[in-house]
């Protein structure tokens, strides 16, 4: 068994990160020499000899930076390593990675398989309808519209005379030709690959571009907008940490007001990617994100989508239909102790989308990656809206809009859909009357509406359950800075038996950059009787300082309580002995999946294991999640323990509190273990 964790472990530092290089990140901005001093002074004084600093050819190269990439020899690199992180100016040194993250487009084999022998005029006609197993079936044929921007009536704001311009926006992907007849206002141009190409070899950032700003054909929606061109890919689809900090950094010098990225991964643990995302927002950029195209699965949130500040985009049909290849929530940043946070924001048209071919003319294209530019591009509009009003507009404000006027989706939960669908029309009336404020994701708690409040709705509260964890983002539209004024506080309705629910509330006392968190806990009071049941309510009210001016906003809640049941249909799951998602090496349990080593999209029973809860649901078992060691629960409330692929380690506190369960209560204790050794077994 370990010869092979040992192998897929070095397989995976192999793909994610660059042996001997690390990204030294300063805590300002320093010219070349300056930053090459701190270096040099810290490492020569520890004897340490085999090192340089990377050579970075590009655009931000003659502006002062904020982080070196140094590569050590590996006989140094640990005791490296541990000068450079006491340095002074030095705010933390990390790994180089590299093929972290994918372009989500969206690939249909089959479709792909069509279009191909579509365009050979010569195929045999009913060769054609076999191959593309027409004859098995028969489906009603919807029309797929020609132009993004007449479905979402752009043309409307096109009429006002809102078309984009004074809106810079960037475009990170693989390029753009300067020759493309589709864009007028193609500012600038810039390769951070090192190869010294501008063009777009693989067609993905030209049809982003073109959803956003194309000017015939098939129209993007903000024609007049200025394209600030950012090729952070190869045309093998290579890209490094460190090329998407150079280029962020430049985005920044140039002030940009709108910036997609059309490209995602599960690494939300890349800590200087993470930081300079939160710069960029904290700048005034506005950021657009796919969420991932690994859906239909729960929990495999894209990065940087998944953080407060950015606009994490979802895909739906023309049909209103969740594309099945959109990523789910919840966000994994608080396993295994937390809850996941309500991500993607807002979801858009992913599927056969016209956009801009890398040759001119049209080409249709699916995946969350076209989503995001159709939000990017309606984000540019309404900037340029605005900004011609004399208003100003921040990446709070752009996202409190988007949500507050999205349409709700019917049957579809908050992990598939957010807010529900992009309506650009209400957005900028919504946009056109906005005053600064405070507001909530989601804005409201019902526990007891279904299928919207999935999956706390699928299982009322109880008293001597674990807590319930709902995790709210607060967004500021006040100010990129603010903090909280005393402590949230729960008012409950006296009227509606709100007495009955405890509610305990951990948050984030600064929130920045435009945002914060409340993850709040829910218990049912041990005043409640004990064969009560039925619907509580109050609401949170929390004040927040900024601007020089403190808001107070109410966040109300509303649950469903029924007497406790038998603790022979309780069931434990063991949450706490599963890994934060993801780890540092921690290989993924299928050896034969080759090209994903890591298991990043946790074990949780509402992401990778909700098929597992929903049948426990529906034959009448109550799942409670433990985020906490074994000597934390109470074994004479729950028929059985649930342990499904535990990584951590077990305390000895812990197995003697298990024994003496399963001895005192007849505790039973389910193990599914993916790791085994037959060997070990057998003996």
């Amino acid at each position: 068994m370990y010869s092979y964790i040992y192998i897929y472990i070095y397989i995976y530092i192999c793909v994610l990160f660059v042996l001997l290089e690390y990204i030294v990140t300063f805590n300002g901005y320093y010219h070349n020499e300056t930053r090459y001093k701190y270096i040099s002074a810290a490492l020569k004084s520890s004897g340490i000899v085999n090192w340089r600093i990377l050579d970075r050819k590009n655009a931000a190269s003659k502006y002062p930076s904020d982080f070196d990439v140094l590569f050590v020899d590996e006989f140094y690199s640990i005791k490296a390593l541990d000068v450079l992180t006491d340095h002074p100016v030095i705010k933390k040194v990390s790994p180089q990675r590299v093929v972290q993250r994918n372009l989500n487009e969206y690939v249909n084999e089959t479709e792909n398989n069509v279009l191909l022998h579509k365009r050979s005029l010569g195929q045999d006609v009913k060769f054609w309808y076999k191959l593309n197993k027409r004859y098995k079936t028969r489906h009603i044929l919807r029309i797929v519209p020609s132009q993004i921007t007449k479905v979402l009536k752009a043309d409307v704001l096109w009429r006002l005379g809102i078309t984009g311009k004074g809106v810079k926006v960037a475009i990170f992907d693989t390029g753009l030709s300067v020759s493309h007849p589709h864009f007028k206002r193609v500012t600038e141009r810039t390769d951070w690959t090192g190869d010294g190409d501008l063009d777009d070899g693989l067609g993905h950032g030209t049809f982003v571009a073109g959803l956003i700003a194309s000017n015939r054909e098939c129209f993007g929606f903000a024609p007049d907008a200025d394209l600030h061109i950012f090729r952070v890919f190869t045309n093998n689809q290579v890209s490094y940490t460190s090329w998407f900090l150079d280029a962020f950094n430049y985005a920044i010098m140039k002030k940009v007001h709108v910036l997609n990225l059309s490209i995602g991964g599960p690494d939300f643990m890349d800590q200087p990617f993470v930081d300079k995302v939160w710069e960029l927002t904290a700048n005034g950029v506005i950021m657009i994100s796919a969420i991932g195209n690994d859906g239909p699965l729960y929990g495999t949130l894209n990065n940087p989508a998944d953080q407060m500040d950015v606009i994490g985009v979802g895909g739906i049909s023309f049909d209103d239909h969740i594309a099945k290849f959109s990523s789910r929530g919840m966000t994994t940043w608080e396993l295994p102790q937390g809850y996941g946070r309500l991500k993607p924001d807002i979801v858009s048209y992913g599927t056969d989308v016209h956009g801009s071919s890398v040759s001119g003319g049209c080409r249709s294209l699916s995946g969350t990656s076209v989503a995001s530019p159709v939000v990017a591009g309606a984000v540019t509009l309404l900037t340029s809206g605005i900004l011609a009003q004399g208003k100003v507009v921040n990446p709070a404000s752009m996202k409190q809009t988007l949500l507050a006027s999205s349409q709700r989706l019917p049957g579809i939960n908050m992990f598939e859909q957010g807010h529900g669908k992009l309506d650009l029309l209400q957005a900028y009336k919504v946009l056109s009357s906005y005053v600064p404020q405070v507001s909530f994701s989601p804005s409201y708690i019902d526990l007891t509406e279904c299928q919207y409040m999935w999956p706390y709705c699928t299982q009322p509260l109880y008293y001597t359950g674990i807590p319930i964890i709902v995790n709210v983002t607060v967004l500021n539209g006040l100010d990129v800075f603010g903090k909280v004024i005393g402590i949230p506080i729960w008012y409950p309705y006296f009227h509606d038996n709100g007495h009955y629910l405890d509610v305990t509330i951990s948050y984030s006392q600064i929130l920045w950059p435009w945002s914060g968190w409340m993850a709040i806990a829910l218990v049912v009071s041990q005043t409640t009787p004990e064969d009560w049941s039925g619907t509580v309510s109050g609401h949170i009210e929390i004040t927040i300082e900024s601007a020089n001016t403190n808001h107070t906003v109410k966040l109300p809640l509303r649950a469903a309580i029924i007497p406790p049941p038998p603790r022979i249909r309780r069931i434990l799951w063991d949450q706490y002995h599963n890994l934060r998602y993801p780890p540092g090496y921690f290989p993924r349990d299928n050896l034969n999946v080759k090209n994903d080593p890591l298991d990043w999209n946790a074990d949780h029973i509402h992401t990778n294991f909700k098929g597992l809860y929903q049948h426990l649901r529906s034959s009448g078992y109550y799942v409670e999640v433990l985020g906490e060691p074994y000597t934390c629960f109470n074994a004479a409330n729950y028929g059985s323990l649930l342990v499904i692929d535990p990584e951590e380690e077990y305390f000895t506190e812990e197995i003697t509190k298990i024994e003496n369960d399963i001895a005192k209560y007849n505790l039973s204790v389910i193990i599914f273990a993916e790791w085994y050794n037959v060997s070990v077994m057998q003996k």
